[in-house]
């Protein structure tokens, strides 16, 4: 039980090593890249990520797939009519 608890955090240390600088990309980080970039911010963010990073991992994976959705609508939007494949009238 402790080998598992052990393992739990050091990914969770990983996590935010690797994360540091994507803070912004998440609720918990800064608003915009290079708001708060102490020493302390980034031992903030690495406790944080150690505990709850399953839980980061699981926002940042839909806001990666938010943003595909997103860039697909507006790929969409942005084609001209024209190219678009014409639909049958209902009868």
């Amino acid at each position: 039980m402790n080998t598992s608890i052990a393992i739990f955090l050091v990914v969770g240390v990983v996590f935010g090593l690797a994360t540091v600088s994507q803070r912004h990309l998440y609720s918990e980080g800064p608003a915009h890249r290079g708001a708060d970039d102490t020493l302390g911010a980034k031992i903030l963010w690495v406790l944080t990520c150690t505990f709850l990073w399953p839980l980061m991992l699981l926002s940042r994976l839909f806001a990666l797939w938010h943003r595909r959705a997103e860039a697909r609508r507006v790929r969409v939007a942005a084609t001209p009519s024209s190219r678009r494949t014409p639909r049958s009238p209902p009868r």
